[in-house]
């Protein structure tokens, strides 16, 4: 059944009988006559209507007002029927005027004629008629219906929860009861199948010219739509709370009409207050606003009333109750009504904390040392950039200091870790008090932190003046004694300074300006401080140079050896010593003091010496063929870096066995500071008993104790030229080449002579009995072709 809260005057039919019908709205108002109403109050009904006035309207079926007025048209009877809404109200009447000999028969057609069921009860509850609407919805003929008392019925009403409706809330019941007119109550009626039609009933009493009450009308109309939408209303209402129960977004709702402003518990909650603890209105969040924030925001809600946006987005920041900002990224859409007026303005707050929160963990993960908490070398980097701007549009000069700790590492390795990392902390701290606050400041790795210092000075010596007196500030903090556990060390920086500002230079040459500065700093002694200069710069890039052809000539094979032959005292040759040489492409024959240190300090001298170490042995091979080279020895240089490798034994032997070289004529020379290495004397009596041999060289140059000639297994004492050169009779280093000589032969070690150019420090030499003479006075260091063809070949 088709519900309608609008019901207009039904269609009369034209066969009318005497009776006169008319309708009226919920106002009173005449809606309609029937033909022979028309002709008894005339055709516009003008009577009726000048009857009808507001003040006679109420809600029993036969207004006393009405019934009054229309008494004197000589009409004996009145019935008037409300015609029920499915909101309970009434939304119109549907009048009778008949003789009282057939009310009845009237009353019943105009029953019929209404759309709504109608049952009339008498005073006992007992069902007296009913229209076709009621049989319709009752799913009852007026034979079944008519003599039944509707609690006692086949079709028991239910209550909304769907329960049995106990007798006493039956509307009728209640009329009966306590004589008052029931409205809008609803109740179910239970269908075939287990369905349920929903009924909007209205009762109302009926009584005599006494006041008895003598009957009880019904009126109904079928809302089970009604119902079903209104479950389904709640339903969502449900779902919605729940949502927004477990939803992290605040909502809010701004009705531009009403002025009414929702804010969910949420929102509130958010900002640290309870639902209705604040009085809300549409002008209450920008009360809690950031004023740094009301800018922006009135920005886009003026957008958003204008019609230029539909929606906005944009983080803001909240009061909350303890004094603090709460971020929140707002969301808000405006609804339009049909003539495209802004109406309603909504949309939801979500709280930013937790990942502004995040976001600057992650932030300070990256760009933050974990240690000392300073800045790391990624926001250094991306700092400086910055810096370098300000200086040139401030035309001022700035300087980069490049700070490493001395000996560090050393002091890491002797505590351990733990007191490490708590120096480096105490370090940082000392650091940060002795730059101003706009300095930047910034841990790089390790032990190495940098400053940056802006706006020193208009000039380089301005500026220079200035660096200076903060590196000297940061040597004397950073030198007092720090408090490890329980314990106190020293540490001191080596400091190097390059400005910036002065000429276009990216700032990543400055930061490596500064460490090649500090690099310099630490040659010169350490706990010092020094300023980059180009010439360090031309040093460092000559350096970088060599480097890579060192390693270009190393894959192609540019390290020739030469050899410098030995000879006993009467001449005869006892040895040799390999030397390297580097075959430059473009520099021509390069001596190893021009690049031994730098394969030293890059790690090639392993490679490099390794090659070398085969090919001597190869020679060697070669000469054992020889019988004039057969049984002379040949002396190789060894590096530190070579021999602390684990594998430094194996790869000798493996070398020997390659070669086919005799061990017994390979003499391995290593000075004094390798001997101050582990297990060395374990490697050195490994190879001996292989049969190879070992000399000390530059003996007396280095540090060592002369117990280690005694300990290590050396089977020859080299002395160094720089005694041989003024070796003579009564000068200082004759004196020591004498002792040198004494001692080696007091050990029963073979003494040799290196550096010797002229006859009197041959003479010299000899009478202190050396051994082996090696020499410019003899020959020189010789390509290996061309030593074999002048003694592979035996004197005449």
């Amino acid at each position: 059944m088709k519900n309608d809260d609008n019901i207009g005057a039904p269609a009369l039919p034209r066969a009318e009988p005497p009776a006169g019908v008319f309708v009226l709205d919920a106002q009173h108002r005449l809606l309609g006559l029937s033909a022979g109403l028309r002709e008894r109050l005339g055709a516009d009904g003008g009577a009726l209507a000048a009857a009808l006035q507001p003040e006679a309207a109420t809600d029993r079926p036969a207004p006393v007002g009405l019934a009054d007025v229309l008494a004197g048209t000589d009409t004996p009877g009145l019935a008037l029927v409300p015609i029920q809404s499915p909101q309970g109200a009434p939304s119109g009447y549907v009048g009778v005027l008949g003789q009282p000999a057939s009310a009845s028969t009237r009353f019943q057609e105009l029953l019929n004629h209404l759309p709504a069921g109608v049952v009339v009860h008498g005073a006992d509850g007992v069902i007296l008629t009913a229209n076709r609407a009621a049989e319709r919805l009752l799913g009852r003929t007026l034979d079944k219906l008519r003599g039944v008392e509707a609690s006692e019925s086949e079709w028991a009403l239910l209550q909304a929860d769907g329960k049995p409706m106990p007798a006493e809330m039956y509307p009728v019941h209640q009329v009966l009861r306590t004589g008052i007119a029931v409205a809008g109550f609803i109740a179910g009626l239970r269908r075939g199948a287990g369905g349920v039609s929903w009924m909007i009933c209205n009762a109302y009493p009926v009584q005599d010219d006494a006041g008895a009450l003598v009957e009880v009308v019904v009126c109904f109309t079928d809302c089970t739509n009604l119902k079903d939408a209104e479950q389904q209303l709640r339903k969502s209402e449900e779902r919605l709370r729940l949502v927004l129960r477990g939803s992290r977004d605040a909502v809010w709702d701004f009705d531009l009409r009403s002025g009414e402003a929702y804010y969910s518990d949420r929102w509130w909650e958010m900002l640290g207050y309870q639902a209705g603890e604040v009085s809300a209105d549409q002008q209450t969040w920008r009360r809690f606003l950031h004023p740094d924030d009301r800018m922006a925001l009135n920005a886009f809600m003026q957008e958003l009333l204008g019609g230029t946006r539909d929606s906005f987005s944009i983080e803001l920041r909240l009061a909350h109750r303890d004094g603090h900002y709460v971020p929140v990224l707002s969301r808000g859409f405006v609804l339009h009504d049909s003539a495209g007026r802004p109406v309603r303005v909504s949309g939801t707050n979500t709280d930013l904390t937790e990942r502004k929160e995040s976001e600057r963990r992650i932030y300070h993960l990256a760009y933050f040392d974990h240690l000392t908490g300073l800045p790391n070398r990624r926001h250094l980097l991306e700092q400086l950039g910055k810096i370098a701007s300000r200086s040139s549009r401030l035309a001022r000069i700035g300087a980069l200091l490049f700070i490493d700790l001395d000996n560090f590492k050393q002091l890491n390795d002797t505590l351990g870790h733990d007191a490490g990392d708590l120096l480096l902390q105490q370090v940082a701290e000392r650091l940060r008090h002795a730059v101003r606050d706009s300095d930047q400041l910034a841990r790089l790795g390790g032990d190495e932190f940098v400053v940056a210092l802006e706006n020193l000075g208009a000039t380089d010596e301005e500026a220079a003046v200035e660096a200076e007196k903060v590196a000297h500030k940061m040597l004397a903090v950073l030198q007092r004694p720090h408090r490890l556990a329980v314990r106190a060390v020293t540490i001191t920086p080596s400091i190097g300074i390059s400005l910036f500002g002065n000429v276009a230079t990216a700032m990543d040459e400055v930061l490596k300006q500064a460490d090649i500065a500090m690099y310099h700093a630490k040659a010169a002694g350490r706990n010092t401080l020094r300023f980059f200069d180009p010439a360090m710069q031309a040093a460092i890039d000559a350096r970088s140079l060599m480097e890579n052809d060192l390693r270009q000539g190393l894959h192609a094979g540019h390290f020739p050896l030469h050899c410098q032959p030995q000879f006993s005292a009467d001449g005869k040759l006892v040895g040799g010593e390999m030397l390297l040489r580097w075959q430059h492409p473009q520099r021509g024959l390069v001596g190893p003091a021009e690049f031994i240190d730098l394969a030293e300090s890059t790690g090639l001298i392993v490679a490099i010496g390794q090659q070398a170490l085969y090919d001597a042995c190869a020679c060697l091979a070669r000469w054992a063929r020889l019988p004039v080279l057969c049984d002379i020895s040949l002396a190789v240089n060894v590096s530190v870096q070579q021999l602390v490798q684990a594998d430094f034994v194996g790869r000798v032997l493996s070398v020997l066995e390659q070669t086919g070289a005799p061990p017994s004529r390979l003499s391995l020379e290593l000075t004094e500071s390798i001997l101050a290495e582990d297990d060395v004397i374990d490697k050195m009596l490994a190879l001996r008993q292989h049969g190879v041999l070992f000399s000390l060289d530059d003996f007396g140059t280095g540090y060592s104790s002369l117990s280690y000639l005694k300990r290590f297994p050396f089977c020859a004492l080299k002395v160094d030229r720089s005694f041989v050169n003024d070796a003579r009779t009564g000068s200082n280093a004759g004196a020591i080449a004498e002792l040198i000589v004494a001692l080696g032969k007091t050990l029963g070690l073979k003494v040799i002579a290196e550096g010797v150019e002229n006859e009197q420090q041959f003479g010299f030499l000899r009478e202190q009995r050396c051994d082996a003479f090696q020499g410019f006075l003899f020959a020189p260091a010789l390509p290996l072709d061309e030593f074999e063809r002048r003694y592979a070949v035996a004197p005449a």
